[in-house]
């Protein structure tokens, strides 16, 4: 997507795509042809955490940021927010907040990583067994359903539930709006059957109008009311449309949509996401599934390692490493850069710890091995993906700060043999202006892609570098089975 500003006569149609992050809310606005128009940004509070693994942040902050990011970005657009004709929200998945009818905040929000439920999740794990392991999902320590059953137990007449995109749906309306069934995933919502999870909630008495209705991504749930136009710069009226997570809006915003295609997004940790026709489920729970916005499925799976390999080197000497690392080939040795405790994927280990085979002649063999560590297990996240059934097809889409690093796309490219496509712009607020745009400057999130993605930059494999760097990947699955950690299928 082209981050270029355009000044025509007369305003165009643009959406507008929300992301709701830890520190702040971030406003894109583009056109059909996915120029952003104008930008926005607002601080929020930061999360507190705490004993017991309590993690809150001041739910009261996320409307005045919202109302200010867009302002700002509204008062950049040609026509002074007027051309807005849909806008979406995404957030962090597993955030829950108790509000009143109005959408106020009776209390902290719960955040995405707040253990504070971790019991009453277990619990619910046992309650729908049958039904998680048909959804190929784990309820985890952190799952908003945990969550929710305690703030049925203390919620007053009136009061709802709220992720975070359906407070901010609420105050756009003036109404309570459907959740999407991405952000409701972790909450309970069975997106295979279409229901929430009936026998759990019922076994811990939650009430079913505390639930909300669930709707596919994209869908319009309301409008802009008069009210929130006077405070945010968009028209009243324009339409407001769902919304997903921050993980299913980064891979949209990479182009990764269709069957086959797959985005390894290189961040602090690796991410694996891609799109199946029918939803795979995973024996060893390594891997889960979003539901596409068009019903196919958007399995992925989380490592516990990736750019964080790199951390110990300073910031500041990376391009040169990069460049002495490029022109040195590869790493006399093999590392699994694995900087915690345990693996989740692509294989699950509560034992898994890093290691090194030899000693690197100097730092920037060090720094090879690292980078390499991680291309490999890439490549091991999509031979798992693949044994699983699952095709993954052309080029393996790029993103995350690991992505800018030309040394790093290439050696991933060649570990891989096959292309990177790094994206332009695989941005979370990007993402949710894609989903604003399906069904309003274009008939649906396939042609919003096609039209406003752009199309990316291609690494192709490093033919000299391929046997070596294929020898290394054996090594490196020899030694995670001999430590146990990888079984030999």
């Amino acid at each position: 997507m082209s981050s270029a500003v355009s000044h025509g006569p007369a305003p165009v149609p643009v959406v507008a795509g929300i992301d709701v992050a830890t520190a702040a809310v971030r406003v894109v606005c583009a056109d059909a042809a996915g120029r952003v128009l104008a930008e926005g940004r607002a601080p929020i509070s930061l999360p507190e955490r705490g004993a017991g693994g309590r993690s809150e942040q001041d739910a009261r902050s996320w409307w005045p940021a919202t109302a200010a990011a867009l302002r700002q970005a509204t008062t950049a657009l040609p026509g002074g927010g007027r051309e807005v004709v849909a806008v979406a929200v995404s957030a962090t998945s597993g955030t829950l907040v108790l509000a009143g009818p109005g959408g106020e905040p009776a209390g902290p929000a719960l955040m995405y990583d707040d253990r504070s439920a971790a019991a009453v999740n277990a619990r619910a794990q046992e309650l729908g067994a049958p039904r998680w392991r048909a959804l190929g999902l784990t309820v985890g320590p952190t799952a908003a359903l945990g969550k929710l059953v305690g703030y049925a137990a203390r919620a007053l007449p009136g009061q709802l539930v709220l992720h975070t995109p359906d407070l901010l749906g609420l105050k756009l309306t003036g109404h309570p709006v459907a959740t999407d069934w991405s952000h409701a995933l972790k909450t309970g919502y069975d997106a295979r059957a279409g229901e929430w999870a009936d026998e759990v909630f019922d076994a811990f008495g939650v009430p079913s109008e505390l639930l909300p209705a669930v709707r596919a991504p994209g869908t319009q749930t309301g409008t802009v009311s008069a009210q929130a136009a006077a405070e945010t710069g968009l028209p009243a009226g324009c339409q407001v449309r769902l919304g997903m997570t921050d993980g299913c809006t980064g891979q949209i915003a990479t182009g990764a949509v269709d069957p086959g295609r797959f985005v390894g997004v290189l961040g602090t940790t690796y991410v694996l996401k891609g799109v199946t026709r029918e939803l795979v489920t995973d024996p060893a729970g390594a891997l889960y599934s979003h539901r596409h916005p068009d019903g196919w499925w958007l399995p992925g799976g989380a490592s516990n390692t990736g750019g964080e390999a790199v951390a110990r080197f300073d910031p500041a000497r990376l391009p040169g490493l990069d460049a002495a690392a490029d022109a040195q080939g590869p790493s006399t040795c093999v590392a699994y850069p694995l900087r915690r405790e345990g693996e989740r994927f692509p294989f699950v280990s509560s034992q898994a710890r890093g290691f090194r085979t030899g000693l690197p002649r100097d730092e920037t063999d060090e720094y090879r091995a690292a980078l390499e560590g991680v291309a490999f297990l890439e490549r091991l996240a999509v031979e798992r993906v693949q044994a699983l059934g699952v095709e993954v097809r052309g080029p393996l889409y790029a993103a995350g700060g690991g992505s800018r690093s030309a040394v790093w796309n290439r050696i991933r490219a060649t570990v891989l043999d096959r292309p990177l496509n790094v994206a332009e712009r695989a941005e979370t607020a990007i993402g949710a202006a894609l989903l604003a745009a399906s069904g309003t400057l274009h008939p649906d999130l396939s042609a919003a892609v096609g039209a406003m993605v752009g199309a990316g930059r291609t690494v192709d494999p490093l033919e000299r570098e391929r046997a070596a760097l294929d020898a290394s990947y054996g090594e490196f699955v020899t030694e995670l089975r001999s430590r146990g950690w990888l079984s030999p299928e």
